[in-house]
C-alpha cells in the first residue's frame, strides 16, 4: 500500500492496515465536526484492532451517534478526499488550532520538543494536527465499523477530563471486515466477566475495585491450574518457595522497581518504617538464593513461586480478570552460569509450548529489546540479548524483533498465543537478566574457586494465574475439558424414589477422586437436565426408578453428545478419571 508522509513523499508501507485505520480515525473526526461543529479533538490513533478518537463533547455521543456519524462517514469515503499535508511553525500551528477552538491540539503542540517537525493533514475542509502517514484517498476507507464508546481520560490522568472515546474498526476488503464482525460477537457469548458469573467462578465487589473474589468453582479452577503446574515443573528440577508480601521499600529500591515502577507500587508504613506491597516477585527469590552459600554444583537453581502481586491500576483500565490490581504469577527464577542460559531457556521453551499445546493454543514469539527507560551497561544488554537470540536460533524457533519493548532491567522472549476465535494473547515470557544478581551481590563459587555473579532468568508460562482463566474462559467458551471442569459430572434424581440411591452414587463418584455435585431437588429432570447444560458440566447422570431398582448402573448423559445410555458405575468412573489422568474432553 502507498502512503502519503508529512514530508510531501508518497511511499510503499509494509504496515497498510496500521496507516488505513489511522486514516479512518480521520475519517471519523471529520464526520463528528460536521455533525457536531462544537466537539473538541484529541487524539485519533490506530491500534491492535481498529482506532480511536478522544472527542469532548458536552453530553458525550449515544449509540444512535454512532449510526448518524457512520451513515456521514460513508458520505466522506464516497466523496473520494485526498489527502494532502502541511507543515508550519510552532507559533502559526497553535494559532490555527486556536482558530478551530481545538484547546486539546494546542497542548498538544506546545508540549512538542522545540526542534519538531508540526505537520497537519488536510482532507477536503477538514485538517488535523497528525505526524501520520496516511492513505491517499478516502476511498480507500471503505471497509469500517463503529464498535463502541467508552470514557477516557485526557492522556490518560484521571485528574484530568473524562473524554469519549470513540472506537472502530478498519479493514482493506469488506471481507475481513465482516469476519472480524463475526468474531466480534462469538467474543461477546464468551465474555469472561458474564460466563464467570454465571459459572460461579469470580465476582468483584464495590469495596475491592480490580480485587477478584473467587467463588468455589473459581478456587477449583485456579487449584487444578496449580496443581498442572506443580505435575509439568517439580519433574523438571524446579523447587516451590513462597516470599512475603510486603517488604521493606529498602530492597525495592536496590531492585530498580521503585525507580522504574513506583506509580503502580502500593506502599504502607512498619515500626515507622516505609514498606511496599510487592508488585513483583523477583526480589524476594533474590533473598532466598542469598540465604546460603552456593556453588557451581547447585546451579541451574530453578525456585518456582505462585506469588500473590498488587498493582494499581488506574480504575479506567480495569477489566473482568484481564485487568485487576491483585493476581498471581506463575513465577519461576533460574539461577544458572553463563554457558547454562541457552540450554535452561530450551528447557523452558519446552515446557511453554506443552503446555499451551495442551489448552489448543497456537502461539508466536517476540524477542522484545531495550527499552529507554531501562538500567544497566550497554555491555550487559548486548549480551543479555545475544543470548536470547542465540537459544532461539539453536532451537529453530521463528520470532519477530519488537524493539524497546523489553523489561528495565533486561530483554525478554515472549509468547502471544491464538485462542479458539483468533485472538492473541501475550502470557508466557522469558525474560534474561544480568543486572539484579549484580544488584544484590548474588554469588556462586566456580569451578575455578572464584565468586562470579548467576544470571537470573525470569519466567511465566500463564503468566497472570487470574487472567489465563479468564481466557480460557473465553477459549472455550465455559465448556471446560473434563480433566479442567470445576464440577465434571451433576447427579440427577429422576422422584424422591431415586434420591437414596442417587446419594449413593454420588458418594462413589466423591471417593474417587471426582468433582461431582447431586441435584436432589424436587424438580422435574427436564428441567434439572438443562440448568446442568447451561452450568455447561460435562457429565450428567441420570437416576431413575430403573438405575435405582438394579443399584449398579447409571445412565450418562454428555454435555456435547446428548444421552450416552446407561453403564455400570464403575465403567463410569473408570472413564472420568481416565479423562482426568490424560488431560482429555
Amino acid at each position: 500500500m502507498k502512503a502519503l508522509f508529512s514530508d510531501g513523499s508518497v511511499k510503499e508501507v509494509e504496515d497498510g492496515l496500521s496507516v488505513l485505520r489511522h486514516t479512518t480515525s480521520h475519517v471519523l473526526a471529520q464526520a463528528v465536526k460536521r455533525l457536531y461543529p462544537e466537539t473538541k479533538l484529541a487524539i485519533g490513533p490506530s491500534i491492535a484492532d481498529g482506532f480511536y478518537y478522544d472527542m469532548d463533547r458536552e453530553g458525550g455521543f449515544t449509540d444512535a451517534d454512532l449510526e448518524k456519524i457512520e451513515a456521514e462517514m460513508k458520505k466522506i469515503v464516497k466523496e473520494n478526499l485526498k489527502l494532502e499535508t502541511f507543515t508550519l511553525s510552532r507559533a502559526d500551528a497553535i494559532k490555527l488550532m486556536e482558530e478551530k477552538n481545538e484547546d486539546y491540539k494546542v497542548q498538544l503542540i506546545k508540549d512538542l520538543p522545540e526542534d519538531a517537525v508540526i505537520s497537519f493533514y488536510k482532507q477536503g475542509e477538514f485538517t488535523d494536527l497528525c505526524a501520520g502517514p496516511h492513505v491517499l484517498y478516502t476511498k480507500q476507507c471503505k471497509a469500517f465499523k463503529l464498535t463502541s464508546l467508552a470514557g477516557a481520560y485526557w492522556r490518560g490522568d484521571e485528574h484530568n477530563k473524562m473524554l469519549t472515546r470513540i472506537y472502530g474498526t478498519a479493514f482493506e476488503s469488506k471481507e475481513d471486515l465482516e469476519k472480524y464482525l463475526v468474531m466480534l460477537e462469538e467474543a461477546k457469548k464468551r465474555d469472561h466477566r458474564r460466563l464467570g458469573k454465571e459459572l460461579g467462578i469470580f465476582m468483584f465487589s464495590e469495596e475491592g475495585p480490580g480485587f477478584p473474589f473467587f467463588l468455589p468453582n473459581g478456587m477449583t479452577l485456579k487449584n487444578i491450574l496449580l496443581n498442572y503446574w506443580r505435575e509439568i515443573h517439580f519433574p523438571e528440577g524446579y523447587k516451590e518457595i513462597s516470599t512475603p508480601l510486603i517488604l521493606n521499600k529498602h530492597l525495592w529500591e536496590m531492585s530498580g522497581h521503585w525507580d522504574h515502577y513506583k506509580d503502580n507500587m502500593y506502599t504502607t508504613t512498619i515500626d515507622d518504617e516505609p514498606y511496599c506491597i510487592k508488585p513483583m516477585n523477583c526480589p524476594g527469590s533474590t533473598i532466598v538464593f542469598a540465604s546460603e552459600s552456593r556453588s557451581y554444583r547447585d546451579l541451574p537453581l530453578r525456585l518456582g513461586e505462585f506469588g500473590i502481586v498488587h498493582r494499581h491500576e488506574r480504575s479506567g483500565t480495569l477489566h473482568g480478570l484481564f485487568r485487576v490490581r491483585c493476581f498471581t504469577q506463575d513465577d519461576s527464577h533460574l539461577y544458572v552460569t553463563p554457558e547454562q542460559i541457552e540450554s535452561e531457556i530450551t528447557n523452558v521453551v519446552r515446557i511453554i509450548d506443552k503446555v499451551y499445546k495442551q489448552f489448543g493454543f497456537k502461539y508466536h514469539v517476540e524477542l522484545s529489546t531495550r527499552p529507554e527507560d531501562s538500567m544497566g551497561s550497554d555491555e550487559d544488554w548486548e549480551n543479555a540479548t545475544n543470548g536470547l537470540v542465540h537459544a532461539l536460533e539453536a532451537i529453530g524457533l521463528p520470532y519477530v524483533v519488537n524493539e524497546g519493548d523489553g523489561a528495565f532491567y533486561g530483554p525478554k522472549i515472549d509468547f502471544h498465543l491464538e485462542d479458539s476465535i483468533g485472538r492473541t494473547w501475550q502470557c508466557g515470557t522469558i525474560q534474561l537478566d544480568f543486572q539484579m544478581p549484580q544488584r544484590f551481590n548474588l554469588e556462586y563459587v566456580g569451578a575455578d574457586g572464584e565468586k562470579h555473579h548467576p544470571v537470573m532468568i525470569h519466567r511465566v508460562v500463564f503468566g497472570s494465574v487470574e487472567r489465563f482463566m479468564g481466557i480460557l474462559i473465553e477459549h472455550y467458551a465455559g465448556r471446560f475439558p473434563v480433566w479442567l471442569a470445576p464440577v465434571q459430572v451433576k447427579v440427577l434424581s429422576v422422584s424422591e424414589k431415586s434420591r437414596e440411591y442417587a446419594a449413593k452414587v454420588t458418594s462413589q463418584l466423591m471417593a474417587a477422586g471426582i468433582r461431582v455435585e447431586n441435584d436432589a431437588r424436587d424438580e422435574k429432570i427436564g428441567y434439572k437436565i438443562r440448568e446442568a447444560q447451561l452450568q455447561r458440566v460435562p457429565y450428567m447422570l441420570v437416576i431413575g426408578e430403573k438405575e435405582s431398582e438394579d443399584g449398579t448402573v447409571v445412565a450418562v448423559r454428555s454435555r456435547d453428545k446428548g444421552d450416552l445410555g446407561s453403564c455400570k458405575t464403575e465403567e463410569f468412573i473408570a472413564t472420568v478419571l481416565k479423562q482426568n489422568t490424560d488431560k482429555q474432553d
